[in-house]
C-alpha cells in the first residue's frame, strides 16, 4: 500500500449547486479515521465553469478565473481539518502535517494535473480522482446508454478516449494533459464516484470497490472512439 494518497477532489462534489455540507462532513470523517497522508487537490467544478463562461465575454484568458475558483473551494475544505497544513498550497511542498490542501496553480492545466504533479513529487504515491461518474467509459454515459465501462485500463487506451487537448472547464474523468504526465511518470490513478463515499472508504480499506484503475501498462488494447 502506498504511503501518500493524492486526492483530486472534483469541484462538482464540493459545490454541485449549493455547497454540499453533508458530503464534506462525511468526507472529513473518513479521512480523520485514518493514518495515511492525504494531499487534497480541489477542483473548480461548476463554479469555475460559470466564472469561465462569464469571463469569456471579456477575454480569451479565462484560465486564471478558473484557477482562483479552486482556491476558494480549497479554503473551504481546509476548514474541515484543523490539524492540516495551515496554508492552502499551490505548489508541491514537503510538510510535517498528515493532511494538506492544494488549489490550482498554472494556466492551461487542471486540478488533475496538479494532483499528478504532487504524486511525482511525493514518490511513493497514487492519485485518487473523486469525480461524478462510477467508471471510465468508452463514451459519454450521459449521452449513450450502451457506453461500456472499464475496471482497468492502460494510459494508452484511456488517451484514445480523452484525446490530447486541454480546454478550460473541460468535463472528463481525467484530463488529457494530466493523463500524458501520469503515463510518462508511471503514476497510478483511480477513478471513483465521490458521491459514493462508502465506496471510497472501501477502496482505502482494500475492499471490493466500484471504479477504474488507470495504469501505465495493462494487457489491454482496444480500438476506442471518443464519445465525449
Amino acid at each position: 500500500m502506498v504511503k501518500n494518497k493524492v486526492i483530486s477532489l472534483g469541484g462538482s462534489l464540493i459545490v454541485p449547486d449549493e455547497i454540499d455540507v453533508p458530503f464534506l462532513k462525511k468526507f472529513k470523517k473518513i479521512l480523520e479515521k485514518r493514518k495515511d497522508s492525504f494531499y487534497i487537490v480541489c477542483g473548480g467544478g461548476k463554479t469555475a465553469r460559470k466564472y469561465i463562461k462569464a469571463a469569456s465575454n471579456f477575454t480569451k484568458d479565462t484560465d486564471h478565473v478558473g484557477i482562483k475558483s479552486t482556491w476558494v473551494n480549497a479554503e473551504l475544505v481546509k476548514t474541515l481539518f484543523p490539524k492540516a497544513h495551515k496554508e492552502v498550497l499551490i505548489k508541491p511542498k514537503k510538510i510535517k502535517e498528515r493532511i494538506a490542501i492544494h488549489g490550482g496553480n498554472k494556466p492551461n492545466r487542471s486540478s488533475d494535473y496538479e494532483a499528478v504533479e504532487l504524486g511525482v513529487f511525493l514518490k511513493d504515491s497514487e492519485v485518487i480522482n473523486l469525480t461524478n461518474v462510477d467508471y471510465v467509459y468508452d463514451k459519454n454515459p450521459k449521452k449513450y446508454k450502451n457506453a461500456k465501462h472499464f475496471e482497468k485500463i492502460s494510459w494508452t487506451d484511456y488517451k484514445k478516449i480523452c484525446g490530447n487537448k486541454w480546454i478550460p472547464g473541460l468535463s472528463l474523468p481525467f484530463d488529457p494533459i494530466a493523463s500524458r504526465y501520469a503515463q510518462k511518470n508511471n503514476i497510478k490513478v483511480v477513478i471513483l464516484n465521490g458521491k459514493n463515499l462508502k465506496n471510497f472508504e472501501n477502496y482505502l480499506n482494500g475492499k471490493k470497490f466500484k471504479g477504474t484503475i488507470i495504469e501505465w501498462r495493462l494487457p489491454l488494447s482496444l480500438k476506442i472512439k471518443s464519445g465525449f
